[in-house]
């Protein structure tokens, strides 16, 4: 079943109207309300029946290779001193990142309400090839919209896409980066609602889209929970740790400890060049309430009310704003934020390469960059998990060319 951790809190977020305390809700227009409507019965539903749960947890297991494990990282603990350090090795997901986690779960409520094909926009790749991956197992067409900075860089998964069936369109305004490939893949969803579901990429928009990644990538933390329990007699990580741009990596893992006052949940934001504007995408440390995408969350916003420009080193981490569920866990102060610098993200996808044999993504290498400083800090006999959510084999051409070896 979807939901098994952390079950008082996901019973009671969000509210019937699809709010998390004073963000979310649907901001989308009126002409879409009934397909939304629409998906969240259909979501519903799914959730009490057992055919549907019984295709999800077969694909699980046998398409997607679930569950993936989770590792401590002796040698780099070594080397740090301090707090021990472990990852979820979602890097080890088929397709080699989280995002498939809710794109197979997207692919089977599209067949359930009888779509024939599946939209979404990408960042750094990832999401785009997991939902033509999950469009290709399950017979579905597929629309991905990736903007042209990130169509250059993310190259192979470009290609992937493309071998996979997929139609990618670049998205050319503004940045031409993840908030704009938004802004397209929404645009090809208001045209094509009737035959085509949005796969939305992470935690944002409107209900029930944040609330269906959160379930699907739920089985992250349910997963680690279990799994880190049985590697340590029966205790709790101290700390879990994860980069947060949308959120659903996010609150994937951190689905699994909400409930848990002792384990303290950390959010690992792209503080980019600088904290200049226009440097970052550091959003809840610089961000304002607004609207983005269909939600009410926190926005990157200039002094004229617009949506900002941003920058990361991570295509999947450039995005202006935060899902709506990770906006109120923040007010609430469940979970701490920092933000780590494109630099330091860097050193820390080098460091984990070298010392363990696992190159990161550069999204995850924000998280694995925030969770040596912590453990650092720590006594020895605390444990910091670390949601390791893709594989860097998309940014080692990159980072090598621009940061050397």
């Amino acid at each position: 079943m979807l939901r098994q951790a952390s079950e008082t809190y996901l019973k009671n977020h969000p509210d019937s109207e699809g709010r998390y305390g004073s963000y979310g809700g649907i901001h989308y227009p009126e002409a879409l309300r009934p397909e939304l409507v629409a998906l969240a019965e259909t979501y519903k539903h799914a959730l009490g029946s057992e055919d549907f749960q019984r295709k999800l947890q077969d694909a699980r297991a046998h398409f997607q290779g679930r569950p993936t494990p989770v590792h401590r990282l002796a040698n780099l603990s070594a080397q740090i001193g301090g707090a021990t350090l472990f990852v979820k090795r979602e890097d080890l997901n088929h397709t080699g990142a989280h995002k498939l986690n809710h794109c197979v779960g997207f692919a089977l409520l599209a067949r359930h309400m009888g779509k024939t094909k599946l939209i979404a926009e990408t960042g750094a790749g990832q999401h785009g090839v997991a939902l033509a991956t999950a469009a290709a197992c399950f017979g579905l067409e597929c629309e991905v919209h990736i903007g042209e900075v990130d169509f250059e860089k993310a190259h192979s998964n470009v290609s992937r896409m493309k071998v996979l069936g997929a139609t990618v369109v670049v998205a050319t305004r503004g940045q031409s980066a993840l908030k704009e490939a938004s802004d397209s893949a929404y645009d090809a969803y208001v045209r094509q609602h009737r035959q085509a579901l949005y796969a939305i990429g992470s935690a944002i928009g409107p209900h029930p889209f944040p609330m269906i990644v959160r379930d699907f990538q739920s089985v992250v933390g349910q997963e680690a929970r279990q799994q880190f329990m049985a590697m340590n007699n029966g205790a709790l990580p101290n700390h879990v740790v994860a980069c947060v741009a949308g959120g659903s990596n996010a609150m994937g893992i951190y689905a699994g400890f909400l409930d848990d006052k002792g384990v303290s949940l950390h959010g690992v934001e792209p503080l980019g060049k600088s904290a200049e504007p226009g440097e970052h995408a550091a959003t809840l440390s610089f961000g304002t309430p607004g609207t983005l995408h269909g939600a009410r969350c926190i926005v990157l916003q200039d002094a004229e009310g617009n949506v900002a420009k941003v920058s990361s080193i991570a295509s999947g981490l450039v995005y202006p704003g935060v899902g709506p569920e990770i906006c109120m866990l923040h007010d609430a102060g469940r979970v701490s934020f920092t933000a780590v610098d494109d630099m330091q993200a860097v050193s820390a996808f080098y460091r984990l390469s070298r010392a363990e044999g696992i190159i990161p993504a550069l999204e995850s290498a924000h998280a694995i960059a925030f969770a040596m400083q912590l453990a650092e800090r720590c006594r020895p006999s605390e444990r910091i998990l670390i949601n390791l959510s893709g594989r860097g084999d998309k940014d080692v051409d990159f980072v090598t060319t621009n940061y050397g070896g």
